[in-house]
């Protein structure tokens, strides 16, 4: 999987969100995403998997642009926005089956997502039922259902408790063994517990783009590192 963004930029009228964002990513690794609200975090995100049009620049995936084959790159792309906008008075099971029909996979995928993501005793459930933890969980299934190469998730930790935050960050350590993830998240030590790299983006820009050791550099944390760069 290969990732290749050029130039982007993007605006809201006369509010810049991103400006000449550049970003190359070519091997398996999980990406953390860091940056104050309203850094430009869920633009570029959803940039990526072409809800936003872009004002200028390219996103190549794979080599080849998503704005020229949309629907070849959205295939290849898993999102876990940060409302997780979910279908409440359905069962999770009837669900993600649901899901899976519009990508025409068989039932058997449904299953294995089932058991990898964590919610086997709660497949009969209604959604409305679930708690915030599991919903999550079935948020992931469906975002990892059609086994994209590239999988974005916006903040999937927030809000829940500290028993859930760890068993959903098990579920995304897995996963990216073998997918690239780009992870948006506020908290710290969810980036040092599964991210290799960090992308810094701040006012629209990209700040920092290097491996973690190397974006706390001479600091004492990551905390500190975030407020020196972004203050």
């Amino acid at each position: 999987m290969s990732l290749k963004i050029s130039g982007l930029t993007k605006k809201f009228d006369e509010q810049v969100a991103l400006s000449d964002v550049n970003i190359m990513i070519t091997n398996n690794e999980i990406i953390g995403l860091l940056g104050p609200n309203g850094a430009g975090k869920s633009t570029l995100m959803k940039s990526i998997t072409g809800v936003l049009k872009m004002d200028e620049g390219k996103i190549l995936l794979d080599g080849k642009s998503i704005t020229e084959n949309e629907i070849e790159s959205k295939k290849k792309i898993g999102f876990l926005p940060e409302n997780n906008p979910l279908y409440n008075e359905m069962y999770v099971k009837e669900y993600l089956q649901f899901v899976a029909n519009l990508h025409n996979i068989k039932k058997e995928r449904v299953e294995q997502v089932i058991d990898l993501v964590g919610i086997t005793p709660e497949k009969s459930k209604k959604i409305s039922q679930l708690s915030k933890g599991y919903k999550q969980r079935v948020g992931l299934a469906q975002a990892i259902l059609h086994e994209p190469n590239l999988l974005i998730l916006d903040e999937p930790t927030n809000g829940l408790d500290p028993n859930q935050i760890v068993e959903i960050r098990n579920v995304i350590k897995e996963i990216g063994k073998e997918k690239t993830v780009i992870l948006s998240t506020h908290i710290m030590q969810e980036v040092e517990a599964l991210c290799s790299r960090v992308i810094l983006i701040h006012q629209g820009k990209i700040l920092q783009d290097s491996p973690i050791s190397e974006f706390k550099g001479k600091f004492g944390s990551l905390e500190e590192a975030f407020q020196s760069y972004t203050v």
